[in-house]
């Protein structure tokens, strides 16, 4: 048997089962997809986006105390993660493509006009 998902420093009991939610049932599943694929899939199975929560998972991954996460490093996980929420929330939203979603945010869709 595997690891569960909470033997990932940082992460308790309760990760397991949000996790398993986005179909992550084990450490070694996050740590194949690493951090920002494994966030990604939480915010797309309903997770709420918390940004301490992402960094607390790539704190975790690299076997470091969720606190540690600190001046420029914070600054640029924070980039990072409204990336994700970005992408996750727009293609959740508007049930487009990951594509789509992307070039919606740079504005190269066209928004549909409203009648």
């Amino acid at each position: 048997m595997s690891d569960p998902v909470s033997s990932i420093p940082n992460l308790g009991p309760a990760s397991d089962a949000s996790f398993a939610k986005a179909g992550i049932t084990s450490a070694a599943q996050v740590r194949a997809l690493g951090a920002d694929e494994t966030y990604y899939k939480l915010l797309k199975s309903g997770t709420r986006p918390h940004f301490i929560g992402y960094y607390a998972l790539v704190m975790g991954l690299q076997g470091r105390p969720w606190n540690d996460c600190q001046g420029a490093e914070k600054a640029a996980l924070r980039k990072t993660f409204d990336r994700i929420k970005a992408k996750a929330s727009n293609t959740k939203e508007k049930g487009r493509s990951d594509l789509e979603a992307a070039l919606d945010l740079i504005g190269v869709v066209e928004k549909p006009r409203k009648a």
